[in-house]
């Protein structure tokens, strides 16, 4: 990890953690490109942040195209749903995902309502227009 003083993303890691801090279930962040790349992560031992954010991508793609082809537009959200656990992936702009990873006793209600301001900052830090600026109804 970089010193403060030197971590341009300080601020997108806190927010990062404030995710996993304030929802409990909540095991971990992954920041990452539509591309799959790895950007940053929040993550606990054992979690391989760079294939999350290829999951993430993945989640992604399918989500888009399914909006696409029933005509409801732009990406914002998706949640996978396991026995032990879940994946939400938020879009951060049109270009990075936020991939949030929860044991089997997350609230997803609850990370959705916690996690949408959080994606905003984040966007704001990183000087992208998140999606939920341009779809108020959130």
């Amino acid at each position: 990890m970089q010193n403060a003083s030197t971590d341009p993303f300080q601020a997108v890691r806190f927010e990062m953690a404030s995710l996993r801090q304030q929802v409990p279930g909540v095991l971990g962040t992954v920041l990452g490109g539509v591309d799959g790349l790895l950007v940053l992560d929040d993550v606990l031992e054992g979690v391989r942040p760079h294939d999350i954010a290829a999951l993430a991508a993945g989640a992604h793609g399918i989500s888009r195209t399914c909006g696409n082809a029933l005509g409801q537009g732009q990406f914002s959200e998706v949640t996978i749903r396991n026995l032990g656990g879940s994946l939400a992936v938020y879009a951060v702009g049109e270009l990075a995902l936020l991939a949030v990873i929860g044991d089997g006793t997350l609230n997803v209600a609850r990370l959705h309502i916690e996690a949408r301001p959080v994606i905003g900052r984040i966007a704001a830090l990183l000087q992208i227009r998140s999606v939920q600026d341009a779809n108020p109804r959130f």
